[in-house]
């Protein structure tokens, strides 16, 4: 009788304990994915909002606009600041960050505080990092700062003769600038004037040369609705203005850059004002 008694408490004991863990487990376990799966959704809903893009430049970089953006207003006052003490486009230091850095997160940016990819050259005696660019293990300068990356990049457009020509370019002609830079040298890339001249246009940089300069500054967008009074008799032409791109005269007329160039015989991407341009 004993032992029938023992069995049945031992059974009902563990019979208790069953119910009681298990319930308290399930639950923990089930809050637990749940917190994980919001905290997924709400990461992706955010970064859905601004549209990403690939700067190739020293390093590959993806970006969203909003990075761009907070780059443009955090350094567009030294930008300035350098137009008006050494004659250099504020528009052309932004754009030229914006490409060489990766809008500040590439990784020469990150690593050395080198926004213009400035490499050592023998008159550099200060510190250094290596980085892989057109060879392998290059040697690139480094700066304790931004603003002395910006500053350094003023004196090397100052300081070398080959880009003296510039600085005989309306400081408002930022197109003039940057085929400027590419003819005295400082890219490779035969796109690298494109690749300013769009930033300029996306971001509206224009409008810190303005400032500079003290002129009335007209968006881009503005200034082309303007110049489709001007154009041609016939619609099947269009004339260049100022400002113009091909990029910015394809979206006007909803066609492709490509067709542009190819219908008017087109090299490359230069155009000058009051050029006809086949359209349809």
């Amino acid at each position: 009788m004993f032992k029938k008694s023992l069995l049945l408490f031992i059974a009902l004991t563990l019979i208790s304990c069953h119910a009681t863990k298990s319930p308290i487990v399930t639950t923990k376990k089930a809050a637990s994915k749940n917190t994980t799966y919001s905290s997924k959704n709400k990461k992706t809903n955010t970064s859905n909002k601004s549209r990403s893009e690939v700067i190739e430049s020293t390093s590959r970089t993806v970006v969203t606009n909003d990075v761009v953006s907070g780059y443009v207003l955090q350094y567009k006052d030294i930008a300035m600041s350098n137009m008006k003490t050494y004659g250099i486009p504020a528009s052309i230091i932004l754009a030229q960050g914006i490409l060489e850095s990766g809008a500040g997160r590439g990784r020469l940016a990150e690593n050395a505080n080198n926004h213009f990819g400035i490499k050592c050259h023998a008159d550099w005696l200060g510190d250094s990092v290596n980085h892989d660019d057109d060879s392998s293990q290059e040697c690139f300068r480094k700066y304790n700062r931004a603003s002395e990356s910006f500053k350094d990049h003023a004196l090397f457009l100052t300081s070398r003769g080959r880009y003296s020509a510039l600085f005989e370019l309306d400081k408002d002609d930022y197109k003039a600038w940057a085929k400027g830079l590419r003819k005295a040298g400082y890219a490779t890339d035969p796109k690298y004037p494109d690749k300013l001249i769009s930033y300029i246009e996306r971001y509206d940089l224009a409008q810190y040369d303005a400032q500079v300069l003290g002129t009335r500054y007209v968006p881009v967008d503005n200034q082309n609705s303007r110049s489709v009074n001007i154009s041609s008799r016939n619609d099947d032409y269009y004339e260049v203005q100022k400002g113009d791109t091909l990029y910015s005269i394809s979206k006007k007329y909803n066609v492709l850059v490509e067709d542009l160039k190819q219908k008017n015989k087109l090299s490359d991407n230069t155009l000058s004002i009051g050029q006809r341009l086949r359209i349809n």
